[in-house]
């Protein structure tokens, strides 16, 4: 996958998963945050903190976006997408809401 095709996948706003946790599967907790942590810790380990920065209600996560466009698959971005995690183009990074 391209980064744009990546970018293009969390930026679609019609999306009707974003924050369906209830269809994730596997699961590898039972949080939908973490969840998507170690999700992202199994494509592209690192050994920085994840949360790259936090403002009011929103966090920014530590994940090279080439490096996951790379080795994410469809169906890994879908569980991302259904833990809420989406992609902030104002600072090129991808988000959550806490």
């Amino acid at each position: 996958m391209t980064r744009d095709e990546l970018v293009d996948y969390f930026s679609d706003e019609s999306n009707d998963e974003f924050l369906k946790f209830d269809r994730v599967k596997p699961l590898y907790a039972n949080r939908p945050d973490l969840n998507a942590f170690l999700l992202l810790e199994h494509i592209c380990p690192d050994e920085h903190d994840i949360i790259g920065g936090a403002e009011h209600d929103q966090i920014w996560l530590k994940v090279d976006i080439d490096r996951l466009a790379e080795r994410a698959s469809e169906e890994h971005l879908l569980t991302l997408v259904r833990c809420g995690v989406f992609y902030d183009s104002e600072v090129d990074s991808l988000s959550m809401f806490v």
